[in-house]
C-alpha cells in the first residue's frame, strides 16, 4: 500500500461515486480475514490503513483482566504492567504484529475488494436507474431466446420478457427491436433484473402519451384502459377543455396517431371512447360499437347495470366470446348485464314473485268464502 494506491481510491470515488472511507473500511475488514487465514490465528486483530500515506498495520488487541479466561484475547494485569505500569483491569492494549510479507497479501486482497465494490456499485447504479423508470416504455433488442423466455438488451441491463407477458401471435427473432413496458425491477445476486411486458395495458397507455401531445401535457386524460393483448384495447379519455375533442386528439389527422400505435401493436384493434361522469352515458359509450337503447342502474347491487340493446345488436354488444362486454366492464368499472330488446320486454312482463304469492292468497280467500 502506498500513496499511489490512495490516489487510485480517490479517483474511484470521483468516477464511480464509491465512498473512499467505505472502500478502505471494506479493505481493512477483508485484510483481517486474510491475516487470520494466512497466519492461522484466531487472535483479536484489526487492520489500520493510513488514509494519507496508504501505510498498513496489523494490530493485536488484548483486554487487560484480573483473571485470564482466553489467552488469545486477554492479558493479566501483571503481564500488562510489565509493558507499562499504568495499565489497569478494563484497559485495552494494542501492538503491531504486521508480518514482513503481508504487503503482497494486502495488495491481492485490496484488488479483489476494489473489483467487487466496483461491480456492486455498477449494479447499484443500474438498479437505481431502472427502478425510477418502472412503468415506462424502453426500446430494446432481442439478445437471446431461451425456451419461451425472451432476453432483451436494454443497453446497460438485460430485460426479461416472460412467456405470460408476451402477446399471443407475436414472434420474436434475434436482433429484433422492441418497445417494451418496464413492469418491475429486482435486485439479485447476479445483478438487477428488469422484468418487461408487451401485453400490459400500461404499454398502450404509454404509447398514447408518446404519440399524443395533448395527453403528455395533461390537456387530455386517460381515465380508463382495458386490454386483451393482441386482440383489442378499450381506452376512455376525458378533457376539461370544451374546445378540445379528446377522441379526435387521440385518433389524429386521418387517424395517423392511432394508426402508429396499431402498427406498433401489430394490428391490435383500439376503441377510443369519451369518458363521462354520468354512469348511463359512460356505459353506453364503452359498449361501442354497439348501439344502446337503455341503461338501467341497479338499486340493489353496487355499480351494476342492465343494458338494453336492439335485438340485432346483441351479439355485437357482447362481442366474440364476450370480449366487448368484458372490456367495457373493465374500463368503466361497472358490472354490465346485456339484454336484447325482446329479452328485456319478456322479462318485464313476467309477474314478480310477490305478485304470484298475492294471487295465490286471493284464491285461497275466495275458496273459503264459497264454503
Amino acid at each position: 500500500m502506498n500513496k499511489e494506491f490512495i490516489q487510485a481510491i480517490e479517483d474511484l470515488e470521483k468516477e464511480r461515486q464509491i465512498s473512499k472511507d467505505v472502500l478502505i473500511e471494506a479493505i481493512e475488514s477483508a485484510l483481517v480475514s486474510a491475516y487470520k487465514k494466512n497466519y492461522g490465528t484466531s487472535q483479536n486483530v484489526r487492520v489500520d490503513i493510513d488514509r494519507e500515506t496508504g501505510d498498513i498495520a496489523v494490530l493485536m488487541r488484548m483486554d487487560v483482566v484480573e483473571e485470564v479466561e482466553d489467552e488469545t484475547t486477554q492479558l493479566s494485569v501483571e503481564e500488562a504492567r510489565e509493558i507499562d505500569y499504568r495499565y489497569e483491569a478494563g484497559d485495552i492494549i494494542e501492538y503491531q504484529v504486521t508480518p514482513r510479507d503481508f504487503g503482497r497479501i494486502a495488495a491481492q486482497t485490496a484488488k479483489q475488494v476494489v473489483v467487487q465494490r466496483i461491480r456492486e456499485a455498477e449494479r447499484g447504479m443500474i438498479f437505481d436507474d431502472y427502478i425510477t423508470r418502472q412503468g415506462e416504455i424502453v426500446t430494446g433488442t432481442v439478445e437471446r431466446v431461451f425456451g419461451d423466455t425472451i432476453y432483451v438488451s436494454l443497453g446497460r441491463a438485460e430485460g426479461i420478457l416472460a412467456a405470460n407477458e408476451q402477446v399471443p401471435g407475436e414472434t420474436y427473432k434475434m436482433n429484433d427491436r422492441l418497445k417494451v413496458f418496464i413492469m418491475d425491477v429486482k435486485k439479485t445476486t447476479k445483478g438487477p433484473q428488469v422484468f418487461l411486458s408487451r401485453s400490459h395495458p400500461g404499454l398502450v397507455k404509454r404509447l398514447f402519451e408518446l404519440e399524443v401531445p395533448e395527453i403528455e401535457d395533461g390537456t387530455v386524460e386517460i381515465k380508463g384502459i382495458a386490454r386483451e393483448a393482441g386482440s383489442r384495447t378499450k381506452l376512455a379519455v376525458y378533457t376539461e377543455f370544451e374546445d378540445v375533442d379528446p377522441v379526435g386528439a387521440c385518433v389524429g389527422a386521418r387517424g395517423a396517431r392511432v394508426q402508429a400505435i396499431v402498427d406498433e401493436l401489430h394490428g391490435e384493434k383500439i376503441d377510443i371512447i369519451t369518458w363521462s361522469e354520468d354512469p348511463k352515458q359512460l356505459i353506453a359509450s364503452v359498449l361501442s360499437p354497439a348501439k344502446v337503447e337503455d341503461v338501467i342502474i341497479s338499486e340493489e347491487a353496487e355499480k351494476t347495470a342492465t343494458v338494453v340493446v336492439p335485438d340485432y345488436q346483441l351479439s355485437l354488444a357482447i362481442g366474440k366470446e364476450g370480449q366487448n362486454v368484458r372490456l367495457a366492464a373493465k374500463v368503466s368499472g361497472w358490472k354490465i348485464d346485456i339484454k336484447s330488446h325482446s329479452q328485456y320486454e319478456a322479462m318485464s312482463q313476467e309477474p314478480s314473485f310477490v305478485e304470484i304469492v298475492d294471487e295465490e292468497d286471493a284464491a285461497e280467500e275466495d275458496f273459503i268464502e264459497v264454503e
